[in-house]
């Protein structure tokens, strides 16, 4: 199957929307981290993304606050802001056995690697694959309109991801994103069959 090389901004507004439908996990505590490690360590393919509070001052940079990962059909997004980055996470981001799908994962590997030093191993970036494939544009969002034929919202995307609590909306806008990336990636692969 060959794939389009770019999606005009209308086309992809056009297209219905994409969204996680699986559960969705808000981990905030130490323990709830390590179930969370628990579960992903035994997946093959794990959905990757981060978020960051927007800073709206020039120079001014916040950390990382959400990391998300997506794996079956059950996404963690983890507070990195309420909770620590465990020996039992790092593990994970560092296991080359479990592939870890996202798009420009290089910034949320050193956006990371701020709070907490590690080895990122078995990380793919969709950004530097799909051109194998003939598509040029690198946008999530058109890659997901090109492969899926679906859109990924970004209406959340520049919200409070510090929030005291984070909205249903929040919390489907992140899980979709991780676990979006999973889903181009097998159905890129499955082309190359």
């Amino acid at each position: 199957m060959a794939f389009a090389a770019n999606i005009s901004n209308e086309a992809v507004a056009a297209l219905e929307a994409v969204q996680f439908d699986g559960q969705i996990e808000v981990v905030e505590n130490a323990a709830a981290l390590d179930a969370a490690c628990d579960y992903l360590s035994k997946e093959s393919l794990v959905g990757f993304d981060t978020e960051t509070r927007p800073s709206f001052t020039a120079g001014v940079t916040n950390k990382v606050s959400l990391l998300q990962l997506s794996g079956g059909d059950r996404c963690f997004l983890i507070r990195l802001n309420r909770v620590s980055m465990s020996r039992k996470l790092l593990a994970l981001l560092q296991n080359p056995a479990i592939e870890k799908i996202g798009a420009a994962v290089q910034n949320d590997i050193v956006s990371l690697n701020a709070l907490r030093r590690f080895k990122a191993c078995g990380f793919v970036d969709l950004q530097s694959i799909v051109s194998d494939y003939g598509i040029e544009d690198k946008s999530l969002r058109k890659i997901s309109g090109i492969v899926l034929g679906k859109k990924v919202s970004k209406a959340q995307r520049l919200s409070n991801w510090e929030a005291k609590t984070l909205t249903p909306q929040q919390q489907m806008y992140a899980a979709t994103d991780a676990w979006v990336c999973v889903e181009i990636y097998k159905r890129l692969k499955a082309t190359k069959g």
